[in-house]
C-alpha cells in the first residue's frame, strides 16, 4: 500500500475482512483473477483445515465459505476495471497499475 501511495496511484481500499465481500463481489473478482475459487483460498488458515480441507467441495460451495469466512481469501489483490492479481511483489503492483 506504501509503495502506491509513494508512487501516486489512486488506490480504493476494500476492507473485506471488516466488511466481508457478496457472491458476486468474489466471482468477479476470481473472474478478474483467472483463478478457481480454490486456487484463491488460504488453505494453510486453521479455519480451512478444520472445517472444509478434507471435504469435497464445488466452486459454489467454496465461494460460500469465502463469503462466510473472508480470511480464506488470497491478498492483498489489487484490481482495475479488466483485471486483477495478487499483490505480493512490487512487478506484480507495477504490471497493473502502470
Amino acid at each position: 500500500m506504501k509503495f502506491l501511495l509513494n508512487k501516486k496511484i489512486d488506490v480504493q481500499v476494500i476492507e473485506y475482512l471488516k466488511n466481508g465481500l457478496t457472491v458476486n463481489e468474489i466471482k468477479i473478482l476470481l473472474e478478474k483473477l483467472k483463478l478457481n475459487p480454490i486456487e484463491n483460498v488460504r488453505k494453510k488458515e486453521n479455519i480451512w483445515k478444520n472445517q472444509f480441507k478434507n471435504k469435497k467441495l464445488d466452486n459454489k460451495e467454496i465461494i460460500n465459505a469465502i463469503v462466510e469466512n473472508p480470511i480464506l481469501l488470497e491478498r492483498p489483490v489489487i484490481c482495475n476495471e479488466n483485471e486483477a492479481m495478487l499483490a505480493r511483489c512490487y512487478e506484480s503492483i507495477i504490471s497493473i497499475t502502470g
